[in-house]
């Protein structure tokens, strides 16, 4: 919320399924206007009320008796979205329209209507910093990159000092249920995630993106041989084979699988799609354990934690060398389980471990970039 530009008339939230967007606008209409306050008004265009009435209709009426901020939830079930968002910012000038989107979607690549128009947001899940504080009463600030390389050690060991010894147990159960607000419910919290990241395939993927209802069993291979492999190079013509699919069509669904944050895709400096990534990670740790529900490797689990913590303020590439990323074309980094390495001072380590020392980083620090 701090982040966001509230002063905009046309302001878009996309994240994933399960992360809580419906949540953020309510939060926001409670914060911003009180709970008896008649000018915000939430609404779901999910409704069966809106496949008669319209966007622009509603709209009209709404600010006709003294509404100034209309929330609209899931706006893709809503046919025809996009123009009727750019003729509500066009005709009213006095109404904020604040929208919810999959992360699938493509605002302003995809919808011209709203170019230059709208402002785009992310929500993401909880780091691990805003995990600790929620569930320990703390209130552990933001990092930047360059302060954690230069004072790692001082702030690892004054945040630990906080801890009472309950800091290696609390990433561990991050690592596992830590990223999506539900691990809040009392519901089985793996089996909520599998619920959702099947959700995310069935309708924001097949449904955005327009893949016929056949194709999902191939979708839902695809995902399951990168969760097993990650993190790897994709072999797309073997994947091709097994699939009974184009390289073309692979390269699609990978895009598709990324666009809805249930992959991340890793290329060389310099290199982007469509090009073959040169590595394919699944989005988070959380997902990792839903899928296998057994011990996790800990190269793999380690790896895909860093890459998904660091990838929302910095560029992420593949490493050279030895090192398996390059952060912001400047740090190589290198992601370790334990103390038991070599250690080429030309590095940085992330690595799992309480407290470091020169060059090398506790791990679950890098879960303080947000």
């Amino acid at each position: 919320m701090d982040e966001i530009n509230w002063s905009g008339r046309l302001i878009g939230i996309k994240g994933s399924r399960g992360i809580g967007k419906t949540t953020f606008l309510l939060s926001h209409a409670k914060e911003f206007y009180g709970v008896d306050n008649r000018e915000c008004l939430y609404i779901n265009l999910n409704h069966f009320f809106f496949t008669n009435r319209t966007i622009v209709d509603f709209a009209n009426d709404f600010r006709m008796q003294g509404g100034k901020t209309l929330l609209l939830d899931q706006v893709f079930k809503y046919p025809e979205w996009s123009k009727e968002l750019r003729i509500c910012y066009d005709k009213y000038p006095d109404l904020k329209i604040i929208f919810t989107g999959s992360a699938v979607m493509r605002l302003k690549d995809e919808n011209p209507d709203l170019a230059g128009k709208v402002i785009e947001y992310q929500l993401r899940g909880f780091s691990f910093r805003e995990y600790l504080n929620l569930n320990n009463d703390k209130h552990f600030p933001v990092y930047l990159l360059k302060d954690i390389l230069l004072h790692h050690q001082a702030i690892a060991q004054g945040i630990v000092s906080q801890m009472n010894s309950q800091l290696q147990t609390c990433f561990n159960n991050y690592l596992q249920h830590g990223f999506y607000p539900f691990f809040l419910e009392k519901r089985d919290f793996f089996e909520n995630l599998l619920k959702t990241m099947n959700m995310t395939l069935e309708v924001d993927v097949m449904y955005i993106r327009q893949v016929e209802q056949r194709y999902l069993p191939k979708l839902r291979k695809l995902l399951y041989r990168i969760a097993l492999e990650s993190p790897h190079t994709p072999n797309v013509s073997q994947l091709s084979k097994e699939l009974e699919i184009s390289r073309a069509t692979v390269m699609n669904y990978i895009k598709y699988l990324r666009d809805a944050r249930l992959i991340n895709y890793l290329y060389a400096a310099g290199e982007k799609y469509p090009k073959k990534p040169s590595t394919l990670y699944v989005y988070n740790t959380n997902q990792l354990h839903a899928i296998f529900q057994t011990p996790i490797n800990l190269n793999k689990e380690n790896k895909t934690f860093f890459f998904n913590q660091l990838q929302k303020d910095y560029l992420i590439n593949e490493g050279k060398r030895h090192a398996d990323f390059l952060i912001n074309n400047e740090y190589p980094f290198c992601v370790k389980p334990n103390r038991h390495f070599t250690n080429n001072p030309e590095y940085y380590y992330a690595v799992n471990i309480e407290t470091g020392e020169g060059n090398v980083i506790p791990l679950w620090l890098f879960g303080f970039l947000y």
